[in-house]
């Protein structure tokens, strides 16, 4: 009969292949629907008479962090919610937590066309979950090219990188930490799956993380590791935005 650590690194592996299914999946269907849903916006949505706000007077689009010229955003759309039109106008890093089928796991995509060319656009949620990103978004005019900006001590690639954001996915077994790491950009530390996270700084100061969407800002230049405390495998997405 297998051990009891034998069935819990194989129940890990069938949660990872189900997170990476479900990112997939999500992934697929952004990809696929996205270059219609930009042409059906330009030819169908037609918001005259409406109310049109920039992203961040848009009310689903809730502020919950400011550092200057960039901004997290925790966007909810409830099911059979519609958000107002709204205009994109800068870069913007989303981390998507759920739709309205289910959880997404944290798939980061982003867009930094906006800057040349604004979009407006109004987005609906036909449930029956709710819709939740958490977005990163950079007004300033990012760093071209790789830069030197990039952080010491991480234990992972990008998986997302271009002139105003990085992206990091880290997974942590139980008890695991990561190295200590120093960002020259502001971050944020969001949990995508489900456990117990600690994110703490060289000084002691910890914030921590103990749901799906719950996140950690850090200051440019701070240095901090990140811990798993919780008795199953964890991952988090860690975001700079570049300036």
């Amino acid at each position: 009969m297998p051990s009891n650590l034998t069935l819990r690194r194989i129940s890990s592996a069938m949660q990872r292949i189900s997170r990476r299914k479900a990112m997939l999946c999500a992934f697929t269907f952004v990809v696929c629907a996205l270059p219609l849903f930009h042409s059906d916006s330009a030819l169908a949505q037609d918001f005259r008479g409406q109310r049109i706000v920039q992203i961040l007077q848009e009310p689903r689009h809730r502020t919950v962090h400011q550092d200057g010229d960039i901004y997290l955003l925790d966007v909810q759309i409830n099911p059979g919610d519609r958000t107002l039109p709204h205009t994109h106008d800068a870069a913007i890093l989303y981390t998507f937590i759920s739709n309205g089928e289910g959880p997404l796991y944290g798939r980061v995509s982003g867009n930094t066309d906006y800057v040349e060319q604004n979009f407006t656009h109004a987005v609906s949620n036909a449930g029956p979950n709710l819709f939740r990103i958490i977005a990163l978004t950079n007004y300033g005019t990012g760093i071209p090219g790789a830069g030197n900006d990039a952080p010491d001590g991480m234990m992972t690639q990008p998986q997302v990188e271009n002139d105003w954001f990085r992206s990091y996915r880290i997974t942590l077994a139980p008890g695991e930490s990561t190295p200590l790491q120093t960002h020259n950009n502001p971050s944020v530390v969001i949990q995508v799956t489900p456990g117990l996270v600690h994110v703490s700084r060289e000084d002691g100061l910890t914030a921590e993380l103990a749901a799906m969407a719950e996140w950690a800002w850090r200051e440019e230049g701070a240095s901090y590791t990140i811990t798993n405390r919780g008795d199953a495998e964890v991952e988090v997405v860690v975001n700079e935005a570049r300036r």
